[in-house]
């Protein structure tokens, strides 16, 4: 399912490709630093540093807009990262704590092909996005484009990611456009669950353990607080680290699971399908919750690539962290 660009990438909304996150379709592991526990606060902005290969790619297209164009000579090869500012913006300073439009796009250095071009939305500061996407964005003025030459390693491992035309040891060419400042938007309430609940077993860093009665999908949103916690509550535009396991309600096939990868996702709550958002928000550090999800509030009423639209879901959720966005 779509993630957004950081280590342990969550059930995103289509703000970001998992195309574009570690340890999905290429299956390595960044060859940046492990994955940091969660903080208190954001982190300073990424010290990013421009070289000679990020000063030579000439990029063009209209700022804001996907499907920009890159040239530069082929293959281009980087040990390091590198980031180049193409257009200097004028608005305020992308600055650690707040919340940014981007759109990304990526191509591959070896052949110059176009890999993806979408918007994301992406929390300056956040230590678990991957190094390559913040070195592009922070602290950057608004209205600024950046391009960023990357190795492979540095987002997918030394496996690359074949399944989007990566190959170990190619070089990745990431344009960014830091459009405007990322405001939440407005969740649905969620109803509360009393008939139908699957039969939950929460098993420490395992999976859960969970049975899905043979009965219809609701087609409402519906919550049921599992286990309460007694932490920080969740506000709507936080960034939350999360433990799940997504299922698909009718096939009761798991689609997802950061247990699976061992390891704890975080993400806005905006940054996710509006039902997981919503799940979240005025929930306390270390609720665990089910949550059903119906099409319109997860990934649409008409059939999708990723098999999910028009699918009823089911997440069952364990809290870990919440930090203001």
């Amino acid at each position: 399912m779509n993630r957004a660009l950081r280590r342990g990438a969550p059930v995103a909304l289509a703000v970001a490709s998992a195309l574009l996150l570690a340890g999905c379709a290429g299956g390595g592991t960044p060859e940046a630093s492990e994955t940091p526990a969660p903080t208190d606060g954001p982190a300073p902005c990424f010290d990013s540093k421009s070289g000679p290969l990020s000063d030579a790619i000439t990029v063009d297209g209209a700022f804001g807009e996907a499907n920009p164009t890159a040239t530069f000579d082929k293959p281009l090869t980087a040990d390091e990262l590198q980031t180049s500012v193409v257009i200097e913006g004028d608005g305020d300073e992308a600055k650690s704590g707040t919340d940014a439009n981007i759109i990304i796009t990526m191509f591959n250095g070896t052949s110059g092909d176009l890999l993806v071009s979408q918007p994301a939305m992406l929390a300056i500061g956040d230590t678990t996005t991957l190094d390559p996407f913040r070195s592009a964005i922070e602290c950057q003025p608004f209205g600024t484009r950046t391009v960023t030459v990357a190795p492979a390693a540095s987002l997918y491992g030394d496996a690359g990611n074949e399944s989007i035309g990566v190959a170990p040891g190619d070089t990745v060419v990431i344009v960014a456009d830091v459009v405007d400042e990322y405001t939440a938007p407005a969740l649905p309430t969620p109803g509360e669950w009393t008939e139908n609940v699957p039969d939950i077993t929460f098993n420490g860093d395992a999976e859960p353990t969970v049975v899905i009665p043979d009965v219809p999908t609701s087609p409402d949103l519906l919550l049921k607080v599992i286990e309460a916690g007694d932490g920080d509550v969740v506000q709507n535009g936080d960034q939350v680290t999360v433990n799940y396991l997504g299922l698909n309600w009718t096939t009761k096939e798991t689609f997802d699971s950061s247990y699976a990868r061992g390891q704890a996702a975080t993400f806005g709550t905006g940054g996710v399908i509006p039902g997981f958002g919503a799940a979240l928000v005025g929930q306390k550090v270390g609720t665990k919750l089910a949550v059903t999800i119906p099409p319109a509030l997860g990934y649409g009423e008409a059939p999708s690539d990723n098999g999910l639209g028009g699918q009823t879901l089911l997440f069952v959720v364990e809290i870990v962290d919440t930090a203001r966005g």
